[in-house]
């Protein structure tokens, strides 16, 4: 038997962990966090339709996403130089340049303007294109790890400095190592903000509550706990905590939180084997986030794939990952929504005086709000300062639950999915209602007969349809309750509600 002298110390469950203090032992420690001049994951590569630009937001500033002729993922400013109308609403060519749909000037991916069909000549348009005027703002882009990066800066100094910086990538996906799987990737904009969706990360204590009957019991599995510190503050590094914990499967977990994007909780069994959830947010515009992530199961010596989180780690296609997602985003969401409303209303200086944390479980919390208020300037400087404004608290919760607008309307995956649910929704609505027909019209020609050899005084034998009329009802009842089913599942696409009033 494995003794508890023999397992591994919270402090070396995660080898990130040890890495990252390294790299915090060259900064200074009293160096402002610079939310501009980094890398945020806007996009999961394979979900976004590459003949089409697309619009997102960062750091409160309108961007457009689009493939240029080289393959090559681009970001501008969403504004074109000549009228600032939006590019987002422009084509993607078949020679790869970006056309703004409004005066149809063309953009390449280095933002030069290589069209301007308005003017006099070729030599003038030649002229007017070569002006530094005419060239769209451009966003240093990468991909990596199935994600597309923006830099937070535009320009030639920003292309640079982004140069000099990785992002916050997962070591254990570079390793190209059969014991490492990474599950699918999932996207969502949020209603709160990356404040809100970082202190819910760093807070173990509400899963088994907020999220009861999924993952854990609200009942049997709110307990104390302990969250020892493992990696000291850093402004540029962040920090980790690691959980104690009494389930005899489990060594324990570590949140370690890496700016400005990333929180990583690894969580190691007892066999040796690690489940790992990669949550990216990436701020997008006051009161909303772009949340990314996975889990990346890490087997055992022995080969033993690690348990997931909850049915999530089932073989599954990613749409219907992307749509189950709904169920454990949205018994959240309303909390984090109304809880930054609450916190804008009181207008407390130090966050710290709006709440009560008197147990260890906050630790964590508590550490990132000091984060943010001591090394981070007090929050994330929007593009635009003052003119950008928090909405207000969403008085019908049911618009809280939208899917469609802050993910299925953004994933190729998922509309292809949807289009489909929709046909076979409506070739099993139209298969029941034909399959009923025929059976009515076989019961009304068994009645036919039974009435005929009544007249002639034969015998029959009742007046029950025959087992062909009730093997197509049968039939029918399958292909009406398949595309209720699909209907159901289609919805998900579109809107999912949850009330934990109602979940029992």
């Amino acid at each position: 038997m494995t003794t508890e002298t023999n397992l591994p110390s919270l402090r070396d469950l995660s080898p990130s962990i040890n890495r990252s203090t390294e790299q915090a032992s060259s900064v200074n420690i009293n160096d402002n966090f610079q939310w501009t001049k980094q890398w945020y994951p806007i996009a999961v590569v394979d979900f976004l339709e590459p003949t089409r630009p697309h619009q997102v937001q960062l750091l409160g500033q309108d961007l457009v996403l689009w493939k240029d002729g080289t393959g090559q993922w681009r970001c501008f400013e969403d504004a074109c130089p000549h009228r600032l109308a939006p590019l987002s609403e422009g084509r993607v060519e078949a020679d790869g340049t970006l056309l703004c749909a409004y005066h149809a000037w063309r953009f390449e991916g280095t933002g030069k303007c290589v069209r301007i069909p308005q003017a006099l000549d070729a030599a003038t348009e030649s002229e007017i294109c070569a002006n530094v005027k005419a060239c769209a703002l451009v966003y240093p882009t990468q991909e990596q790890q199935g994600l597309l990066w923006v830099w937070g800066e535009s320009g030639k100094e920003a292309l640079i400095e982004s140069q000099s910086r990785q992002p916050r990538i997962i070591s254990e996906l570079e390793t190209n190592s059969d014991q490492v799987i990474k599950l699918f990737w999932n996207i969502r904009d949020l209603p709160y903000g990356w404040d809100f969706f970082m202190e819910n990360v760093a807070d173990p204590a509400h899963v088994p509550v907020s999220h009861h009957g999924l993952v854990g019991n609200r009942y049997r599995d709110a307990m104390y706990y302990d969250m020892p510190r493992i990696r000291e503050i850093s402004t540029q590094e962040g920090f980790s905590f690691g959980v104690t914990t009494t389930n005899p499967t489990v060594i324990g977990a570590v949140h370690d939180f890496q700016p400005p994007c990333l929180m990583k909780i690894s969580s190691t069994f007892t066999d040796g084997g690690q489940l790992i959830l990669v949550l990216y947010a990436t701020p997008t515009r006051p009161g909303w986030c772009r949340h990314i992530g996975c889990q990346i199961l890490v087997k055992n010596n022995e080969g033993k794939t690690p348990k997931g989180l909850a049915f999530f780690a089932l073989p599954m296609p990613p749409w219907l990952g992307h749509v189950l997602a709904s169920l454990f985003l949205h018994q959240d969401l309303v909390f984090l929504h109304y809880q930054e409303k609450t916190l804008l209303k009181q207008q407390s200086e130090k966050w710290l005086d709006a709440v009560y944390t008197p147990n260890p479980q906050d630790k964590m919390v508590i550490t990132l709000r000091q984060w943010l208020q001591k090394r981070a300037g007090g929050g994330v400087p929007w593009f635009g300062g003052s003119n950008l404004m928090y909405p207000p608290p969403q008085s019908d919760k049911r618009q809280l639950f939208d899917v469609w607008t802050t993910h299925t309307q953004h994933c190729t995956v998922c509309q292809k999915a949807v289009s489909r649910i929709e046909r076979l929704k409506a070739v099993s609505y139209a298969g029941a209602i034909l399959l009923l027909l025929v059976a009515l019209m076989v019961d009304a020609r068994a009645v036919s007969v039974q009435a005929a050899l009544m007249r002639t005084g034969e015998s029959f034998l009742g007046i029950w349809p025959p087992v062909s009329f009730w093997v197509l009802f049968g039939l029918a009842a399958l292909c009406g309750t398949t595309g209720y089913l699909l209907q159901k599942l289609s919805r998900l696409f579109y809107v999912y509600e949850f009330d934990h009033a109602q979940n029992h």
